[in-house]
C-alpha cells in the first residue's frame, strides 16, 4: 500500500535491480550530504496558530507569471529511462495534469521537442559548455521548442566520486556486465515492463537533449572528445553571454553560496534554486535548508526555490517557511514513475499535496502566502 513518498521508494526497491536503485538513491563518497539534507529538515519544528478558520486551504502559488497548483514541482533528473519505459514523458504529462512545474534533464532520453508537446510550460535545465557557439545553437533549439524557463546546473563541472554505483558495476556510461545481466534476470517486473518494452519500441536509449541538434550518443557508448561537454569551462561570463541571448526565464541551480547568490543577482538572473544536487556531487556540501536564509538576503528579492530531502508536506512547509518559493524533489517522484507510470506519478503528486493542505490546517494557515519564520522554531 502506497501511502506516502517513503512507500514510492519501498516499493521501486522491490522493483528495480539493485545496482539501478543504488544508482538513484546514492551519494557521492560516504553520503554525508545525502544524510545531512534529511537531518536539516528535523532542525526546525513547527509552532502553529490556533483557533483559525481552516475549512478552506488553497495551495495555489505561481512563479514566472504561471499559477501552480501546488508549491513544489518535479526536478530534472538524468538516465529516467531507464526506470520505466518513456519515463521522461510520464513525468512530464503526470506534472502538467497535475498542475505542478516540470524540469526536463539534459540527459534524458525524449527529445525536448516530444516533451514539449506533450506538455507545454516544461522547463529545460542544462549542463552547458564553456563554447559560446555551442551555447547559441542549443538557446537557437530551446526558443524554436517554445521552452520558456532554462534552468542552468552550476554545480557539475566535472563528475563526482560514485564509490558505490562502482562497486556495483553501475557506470556512466552505462556498460553491460555480467553482473548487471543477473540483477536484471532476477527483477521480472522491471526486465519485462521497462527494459525489454523500452528496446523494442525505442531501441537503447540515447541522450538527445545535451545540444543544438536533436540527436544523441546511446546510453552505452563513450562519449568523444567533440561531444564531451566542457562543463569545467563554464562560467560566469559564459552565465552573462546566455542572459544577453535568452529572453525567457533564466535560473541558476546548484547555489549554496551567499556571494554566488550576488553574483547571480548581478548577471541578471531571474531566480535560483539552492541546491546540493541531491548530495550527489560534492560529499560533505552544507545541506539547502541550511544556508536558505543566508542566500535569500544576498539574492536581493529574487525568487528563491529549493531542492534536496524533501519527502513529506512537512518539509515542504518549513522550506516555505523560511522563504522558499518553491521546493524540488527528484528521486520520490522517479521512484513513482519506476512502479506506476504516469499514474504513479500522479498518485505521489496527489499525496503531497494532501500532507501539504492538511498540515497547512493544522499549522493554521490556509494559504502558502501566510507562512513565515515565525511558524518555526530551531528543535
Amino acid at each position: 500500500m502506497i501511502l506516502n513518498l517513503d512507500d514510492c521508494e519501498a516499493a521501486a526497491r522491490s522493483r528495480l535491480p539493485r545496482a539501478l536503485y543504488g544508482f538513484a538513491a546514492n551519494g557521492s563518497e560516504r553520503g554525508a550530504s545525502v544524510r545531512a539534507n534529511a537531518r536539516s529538515f528535523e532542525r526546525w519544528s513547527f509552532v502553529p496558530r490556533t483557533l483559525v478558520d481552516v475549512s478552506s486551504v488553497n495551495l495555489a502559488t505561481s512563479l514566472f507569471g504561471t499559477p501552480f497548483a501546488a508549491p513544489f514541482g518535479i526536478a530534472p533528473m538524468g538516465g529516467c529511462a531507464l526506470f520505466a519505459h518513456r519515463a521522461d514523458l510520464a513525468l512530464a504529462q503526470g506534472a502538467r495534469e497535475r498542475g505542478i512545474p516540470f524540469v526536463l534533464s539534459a540527459a534524458s532520453s525524449v527529445p525536448l521537442e516530444q516533451v514539449m508537446r506533450a506538455a507545454p510550460g516544461s522547463w529545460y535545465q542544462g549542463y552547458l559548455p564553456g563554447d559560446e557557439t555551442r551555447l547559441g545553437a542549443l538557446l537557437a533549439r530551446l526558443r524554436s521548442a517554445q521552452v520558456g524557463v532554462l534552468v542552468i546546473t552550476v554545480d557539475v563541472p566535472i563528475a563526482s566520486n560514485r564509490d558505490l554505483d562502482r562497486r556495483q558495476g553501475f557506470t556512466i556510461p552505462l556498460k553491460p556486465r555480467l553482473s548487471l545481466a543477473v540483477d536484471g534476470l532476477l527483477h521480472p517486473r522491471w526486465l519485462c515492463g521497462t527494459f525489454a518494452r523500452t528496446l523494442l519500441a525505442d531501441g537503447i536509449p540515447r541522450l538527445p537533449n545535451f545540444g543544438g541538434e536533436a540527436t544523441g550518443r546511446p546510453i552505452i557508448a563513450t562519449p568523444t572528445a567533440a561531444a564531451r561537454s566542457d562543463r569545467d569551462r563554464f562560467t560566469w561570463a559564459h552565465v552573462a553571454f546566455i542572459r544577453r541571448h535568452w529572453g525567457g526565464a533564466l535560473v541558476i541551480k546548484g547555489v549554496l553560496s551567499a556571494d554566488d547568490a550576488r553574483l547571480a543577482r548581478e548577471a541578471g538572473v531571474d531566480g535560483l534554486i539552492v541546491s546540493n544536487h541531491g548530495g550527489r556531487q560534492l560529499d560533505g556540501a552544507a545541506a539547502p535548508l541550511d544556508v536558505l536564509p543566508e542566500v535569500l538576503e544576498a539574492a536581493g528579492g529574487l525568487p528563491v526555490c529549493l531542492d534536496g530531502g524533501i519527502r513529506r508536506g512537512t518539509d515542504v512547509l518549513k522550506a516555505l517557511a523560511l522563504g522558499a518559493r518553491l521546493v524540488f524533489m527528484g528521486r520520490p517522484m522517479l521512484y513513482a514513475a519506476s512502479v506506476g507510470g504516469q499514474a504513479g506519478v500522479e498518485q505521489a503528486i496527489g499525496l503531497l499535496q494532501s500532507e501539504i493542505k492538511t498540515s497547512l490546517a493544522l499549522l493554521g494557515c490556509t494559504r502558502i502566502g501566510e507562512l513565515r519564520p515565525f511558524h518555526l522554531r530551531t528543535a
